[in-house]
């Protein structure tokens, strides 16, 4: 079958329905999956058959950064989603910075559509933002299609994407209230740390990856989300908080849930999949924030997703120009902070989670139903139902193979990953019906669409 064709039906001995694994064949129509059969009620005709690779909802990754317009040498739609496909990745949704201009204004948004035209091979969704003083474009920006919001409690790295004071963000959320959009928060906060000890000797070395580790202790996440548990019960506004790092903040995220907060949070493959003691000196491409904490901490955050108190996982896919990570001088406190992963999410979640218990149906809902949800895609996205999209990704997750930078797809081929071997290839990716991705190769043009969420009606009581 071609690369580009469109699938009329796939055959598989392990198609993974529900929680459930069982040989099917799965019906594609105009795009959607029409029929889900047995093999022995499946009429014939033309078949896309995959033996025994295990077909699964694509992956909805529904936190990238892909920095176009304005930075495409950090990345770009046409070379993220291609990375996208070849991990079996069939949505992302882009987050509002680090592209110049940010999406936060209507116009800002319509400028990045503009650019996305034409450049996407996996269905792509936006993230709108919030800074101080653009509270009267929120709604404006729902009726346009963003999936919701991200905002920022400490400085974003980048000066047009300012972070917003608690004035702002009481603005903000009483403008989101009834809309039932949701904002995302980047939960970190300076606070006044009283440190007692000797003096040091010497300044900390900024080589060490400790000295960095420090700079942002867990209590920088627990303030952060302290704040958001408030505002997020006082308000009754769907709240997310992304990329958690620390273990720390669990409790308060359970006692506010318990009370009635709409709250989730998601973790990233890099705090399941990476340990600080494992940093070696200058490796500035492990470099993030939150930072990667130590193995403790990461089997807490293990516990944590298996007892459904962390709602999903995504990739949190940060990339740069390598001269940002100056690994010319290993310095962890002027390096960009954030980690390319896109292409590998499934492959590095499954190598640390089938090992500790985790089924194939997890991974569906942590990498595709949840996030699915949360960006308001779950009534054509992250599960195989007839009426859903067609997308599908089709891997082994049996078979190992390494990371080789030759193979990466991302612009920039730094990453934290290279050379690790892990469990889980994908062998094919399918966009609506559409086969976008096969062994390594890709369809000739881009199929993805650009999707814009239609309003949601609110299901919060106020």
């Amino acid at each position: 079958m071609e690369l580009g064709s469109t699938v009329v039906a796939v055959r598989s001995e392990r198609v993974l329905l529900g929680d459930r694994v069982r040989p099917a064949v799965i019906v594609v129509k105009d795009g959607k999956i029409h029929q889900i059969l047995s093999d022995s009620d499946f009429s014939g005709g033309e078949v896309l058959d995959v033996g025994d690779s295990v077909v699964m909802p694509g992956i909805v990754d529904c936190h990238v950064h892909v920095n176009e317009p304005g930075r495409v040498s950090w990345e770009g739609f046409w070379t993220a989603t291609r990375a996208a496909a070849a991990g079996g990745v069939t949505t992302i949704v882009d987050m509002p910075l680090n592209s110049i201009p940010p999406t936060t204004t209507v116009g800002h948004f319509q400028e990045k559509l503009l650019e996305a035209t034409g450049k996407c091979f996996v269905d792509t969704a936006f993230w709108g933002g919030v800074i101080p003083g653009n509270q009267l474009e929120l709604r404006p920006m729902i009726q346009a299609g963003v999936a919701g919001f991200k905002c920022f409690l400490i400085h974003s790295g980048v000066e047009e994407f300012p972070h917003v004071t608690e004035r702002d963000l009481h603005a903000a959320m009483t403008q989101l209230q009834g809309t039932a959009s949701v904002l995302l928060f980047h939960a970190e906060k300076d606070v006044h740390i009283n440190i007692i000890s000797k003096p040091l000797p010497a300044p900390p070395d900024p080589c060490q990856y400790s000295t960095f580790l420090q700079s942002r202790p867990d209590v920088m996440e627990i303030e952060a989300i302290r704040t958001v548990t408030e505002l997020c019960l006082q308000y009754q506004v769907r709240c997310h908080i992304v990329h958690l790092s620390s273990a720390g903040p669990l409790e308060l995220i359970q006692q506010a849930r318990r009370a009635g907060a709409p709250l989730t949070v998601e973790t990233t493959h890099h705090y399941l999949s990476l340990c600080a003691e494992d940093i070696p000196v200058g490796a500035t491409q492990f470099k993030c924030c939150p930072p990667i904490r130590g193995s403790a901490n990461q089997e807490q955050l293990w516990s944590a997703l298996k007892a459904g108190q962390i709602d999903m996982v995504v990739s949190d896919h940060s990339p740069c120009t390598p001269d940002l990570k100056k690994l010319d001088n290993g310095d962890f406190t002027e390096a960009w902070g954030g980690i390319s992963s896109l292409q590998f999410g499934l492959p590095l979640f499954w190598s640390s989670a089938s090992k500790r218990g985790f089924q194939l149906s997890d991974v569906a809902r942590l990498l595709s139903r949840e996030t699915a949800q949360l960006s308001g895609l779950d009534s054509h996205k992250g599960s195989l139902a007839p009426g859903h999209d067609a997308d599908l990704v089709v891997w082994d997750p049996e078979r190992e193979f390494e990371i080789k930078e030759a193979s990466i797809h991302h612009k920039n081929k730094l990453t934290p990953y290279l050379g690790v071997t892990l469990r889980g290839v994908v062998c094919a990716t399918i966009v609506r019906g559409q086969l976008v991705y096969r062994e390594g190769s890709f369809c000739p043009k881009p199929l993805g669409k650009l999707l814009l969420i239609p309003p949601r009606r609110s299901q919060v009581q106020l």
